[in-house]
């Protein structure tokens, strides 16, 4: 099995940070007949669906989900480095910046649970939601005394 690990005879990861590694048959299950097998990266730590259908027929029993760890204590050498590298979000090759990343996801949470919360009939309002409310009214506010002045100042005009 260490040739075939070498020779990447399973298939490589498809992932560009992991350098062409090659992968490993892995098992989800130790009971037969559950599930077939699949393909481990061990750079990412990521399974894999197998490309052949070949590979795709094996039962995932037959490897088990310990294979890899047991091939890598006995042959330490081939356990491959850890990436320090990270995949970096970009738009033209500028990057994404971290935050406006989250808070997106942040608001489309938000706007999730809120609609849960409507449909299940619970009334949940946010400090937020009250401060906009509380800047709505005030703007409305202003606006009305502002063309009440305006009225006030034409009549005055007219007399």
């Amino acid at each position: 099995m260490l040739e075939k690990y070498k020779k990447a005879e399973f298939g490589k990861c498809p992932r560009v940070m992991c350098e062409q590694q090659p992968l490993l048959p892995m098992g989800q299950h130790d009971s037969p007949n559950v599930s077939a097998v699949k393909l481990y990266c061990a750079k990412c730590e990521d399974l894999y669906n197998p490309k052949s259908t070949r590979h795709a027929s094996i039962d995932g029993a037959y490897f088990g989900t310990s294979f890899h760890n047991i091939l890598f204590q006995v042959y330490p050498a081939i356990m491959p480095a850890k990436s320090v590298r990270h995949y970096e979000p970009k738009v033209f090759g500028f990057r994404v910046h971290a935050v406006a990343a989250l808070q997106r996801w942040q608001g489309a949470k938000r706007e999730e649970m809120q609609l849960r919360l409507r449909s299940a009939g619970v009334d949940a309002s946010f400090v937020e939601d009250e401060e906009e409310y509380d800047e709505e009214e005030e703007e409305e506010e202003e606006e009305e005394t502002a063309e009440d002045g305006e009225k006030q100042r034409s009549s005055q005009m007219q007399m």
